[in-house]
């Protein structure tokens, strides 16, 4: 076990997320998934030992760094199908897609469809909790982990009652951010560590309540200022300005990053059509996961105090003071995509049906 040691620094992180966000328990499974690459790495070995800590049983899984486009690896899926009860996603950049269930999706009980089988046992069946951590560093391990989880859930319990039954949201900057986004029918998700039960799951670092826009509800302008998260993070030099109508961004300006972006909306355009052509996607959702690259798939407002906009997306949409939202895939399961691509929004001033809640971003409730 010499060989297998972690510094005092990163196991004590580890040890408050056993404890605080997944309350593990003596006999447990956990699927520990990583890449060779140290910082993501290092960490999942001081989760290892952590849980070992606890009386779990752990597995380490290391497979190739995965992007966006990218399958995660045969085995990697065989070992999440074992359904253990807890599953880390410790990733230098993504999980990876599920080449099986892109062309055979999970049909859960709800009648609900799912591309991952990830996704399918944690939000469809409810046999797993989880959590994921794409990009994350030793750095914003040790400094936004250890946090008073009771302070966030009760922070964040307040944004999700706000959000909840809510039906428009507004959303206004100094820099001429002016968007109206439709939610009417739509539920929040909150991502507040607490991940103790089965079918719970988010991000580390946490700290951040979402929804998904109600599909081709949202119209105006937005215009991100602070990051970006494509296949990795910019930090916004000159703002990114965002038309949107009808759900969908029809027009990007700006300098470099917005130059990036619309690449990579380009790309993620044509990129279905190259994998229906393979035989890699159903043929009669090609043009739906085509057109749903420019779809508003999230809103979502950081609560996290200690994290700061650090040119890493995983840290940057969870800080106080921002919002966020995301091109691409939604969390509602009913605009698939191959992308959900975030961008930051400093000091907004948000209304959720009417009421002012965040000014400038200063929370008010």
């Amino acid at each position: 076990m010499a060989s297998f040691h972690v510094s005092k620094q990163l196991l004590d992180p580890a040890i408050i997320v056993m404890r605080e966000v997944l309350d593990v328990k003596a006999e447990e499974r956990m699927l520990i998934i990583t890449n060779p690459t140290p910082d993501v790495y290092i960490i999942s070995r001081a989760l290892f030992l952590a849980a070992k800590k606890f009386g779990a049983t752990p597995t380490l899984a290391v497979q190739p760094v995965k992007g966006s486009f990218d399958y995660a690896e045969p085995a990697i899926i065989g070992a999440i199908k074992t359904a253990p009860e807890i599953v880390l996603s410790i990733s230098a950049q993504r999980l990876g897609k599920d080449k099986e269930a892109l062309t055979n999706p999970y049909k859960a009980y709800d009648g609900r469809t799912y591309h991952h089988i990830f996704d399918f046992l944690l939000y469809g069946e409810k046999k797993i909790r989880a959590f994921w951590t794409p990009t994350i560093t030793t750095k914003i391990f040790i400094k936004t982990i250890p946090i008073n989880y009771a302070e966030l859930r009760a922070r964040c319990g307040r944004i999700l009652h706000a959000m909840t039954c809510a039906k428009e949201i507004h959303i206004k900057t100094e820099l001429g951010t002016d968007l109206l986004i439709g939610v009417e029918g739509r539920k929040p998700f909150v991502d507040d560590g607490d991940f103790r039960a089965s079918g719970q799951g988010g991000n580390l670092p946490a700290g951040e309540v979402f929804i998904s826009p109600r599909l081709g509800s949202s119209n105006g302008t937005l215009v991100f200022d602070g990051s970006i998260g494509l296949d990795k993070t910019l930090i916004i030099k000159q703002p990114i300005i965002l038309k949107v109508k009808d759900g969908f961004v029809t027009n990007v300006e700006g300098g470099q990053e917005a130059n990036i972006l619309a690449k990579f909306l380009k790309k993620a355009e044509k990129a279905p059509f190259e994998l229906a052509k393979k035989e890699k996607l159903e043929k009669n959702k090609v043009s739906e996961y085509a057109a749903n690259a420019r779809n508003l798939g999230e809103f979502g407002i950081g609560l996290n105090s200690k994290a700061e906009i650090v040119g890493n997306l995983l840290e940057d949409e969870k800080v106080l003071g921002t919002v966020h939202i995301a091109l691409g895939e939604n969390y509602d399961q009913d605009a698939p995509a191959l992308i959900h691509c975030d961008g930051i929004v400093k000091k907004p001033t948000v209304e959720i049906n009417g009421k002012t809640i965040m000014e400038k971003g200063q929370l008010l409730i």
